[in-house]
């Protein structure tokens, strides 16, 4: 499988590359990275630096002059790898243009793509629409990414691309993050447009990046008075690897205005930064936290004792709290919270 990306410059292509690798990889498949764009240099690079980082095999040729020649290595280098997937991130240009069309054309002659997707900024608003058909009109396309929905625009122009090619969208980038990146479901983007919500994409988003186990876990041990700060490190960071706060709250339905207020995603990541600068004695026994201890943690955290203070405060108060309700829960002989099951859960 060969899949070609387009789009112009700033859309977000070499990005949305490292991210099909990414989902692709977590499906079972191998794929192999490569950039034949020779007209901006530090994008061969900038997408080796991310195939470093989901650790996928990526090819380029930055001194290469000639993007046809660098096309027909790649697929060489695929087959020598023994990999089922090449995807090429070609290059990028300020406006559509009779040079680029001709070169994508002889690129696509030499790899012959089985999906040529074009990479649309939904943050360009209906002006993605003509850029679509441009290309739809030079090259024909088998779909399109449309990048950027977690902006203001919201999906508007998605649904008009839709219409006005007849080309699927094939994928939808939702967030900055290296996995932020979905399939596209109509249904469920025009909830989102509507505040509605979207529950499912919540739920495979959690699935695919929340440690089950580890989850369950943390939760066992708050319902029997044993959650430490240990298991509150490891809750926020499974929670950061799921997106933005806002991003999150936008899955929800009812929760539209709470995504559109101002939330400081910073504090959980100076909350995380704070339990890191613990010894993992300290986080399994907080008591051991005097005064000393904690201005070397805001030290080390590069916040200030006033944030360790309040972050003891506020696991202390949730101890507090599950205690009452499973003191309650033991006097009606359920052993958890009222309304859940015997170990307080929902089954």
């Amino acid at each position: 499988t060969v899949v070609m990306l387009y789009g112009l410059q700033g859309a977000g292509k070499t990005t949305t590359a490292a991210k099909l690798a990414l989902h692709l990889k977590r499906k079972g498949k191998k794929p192999l990275l490569t950039s034949v764009d020779v007209h901006r240099p530090a994008a061969a690079r900038q997408l080796d630096i991310l195939a470093h980082q989901v650790s996928v095999p990526c090819f380029i040729q930055p001194e290469e002059k000639d993007a046809v020649r660098i096309a027909e290595e790649s697929v060489k280098r695929a087959r020598y790898l023994l990999c089922d997937t090449l995807i090429v991130d070609t290059a990028g240009r300020m406006t559509v243009d009779r040079e680029m069309m001709n070169e994508l054309t002889a690129i696509a002659q030499v790899v012959h793509p089985t999906e040529k997707l074009l990479i649309v900024d939904a943050m360009i608003g209906q002006e993605a629409v003509s850029v679509a058909t441009q290309f739809e009109q030079a090259v024909g396309l088998s779909g399109f990414i449309v990048t950027k929905l977690d902006g203001d625009a919201r999906g508007g122009a998605a649904l008009s691309i839709r219409r006005m090619t007849g080309k699927p969208i094939k994928m939808i980038g939702v967030g900055e993050k290296i996995e932020d990146l979905e399939e596209f479901h109509p249904d469920r983007l025009a909830s989102r447009i509507l505040g509605m919500g979207d529950v499912l994409s919540l739920i495979e988003k959690a699935t695919a990046t929340v440690d089950e186990k580890k989850a369950r876990a943390s939760a066992e041990r708050l319902m029997n008075n044993q959650f430490t700060l240990e298991d509150m490190l490891s809750q926020l960071t499974e929670v950061r690897k799921m997106g933005s706060i806002q991003d999150i709250l936008g899955m929800l339905p009812g929760a539209g205005k709470l995504a559109n207020a101002e939330i400081d995603e910073k504090m959980m990541d100076h909350q995380v930064a704070i339990l890191r600068s613990m010894t993992k004695r300290e986080r399994l026994n907080p008591s051991l936290l005097n005064a000393s201890r904690r201005k070397r943690i805001a030290a080390g955290s590069g916040t200030d004792v006033q944030a360790v203070n309040r972050l003891v405060r506020q696991f202390e108060d949730t101890s507090r709290l599950m205690k009452q309700f499973n003191k309650k829960g033991k006097k009606k002989g359920r052993g958890g919270i009222p309304g859940f099951g015997p170990g307080g859960f929902p089954f």
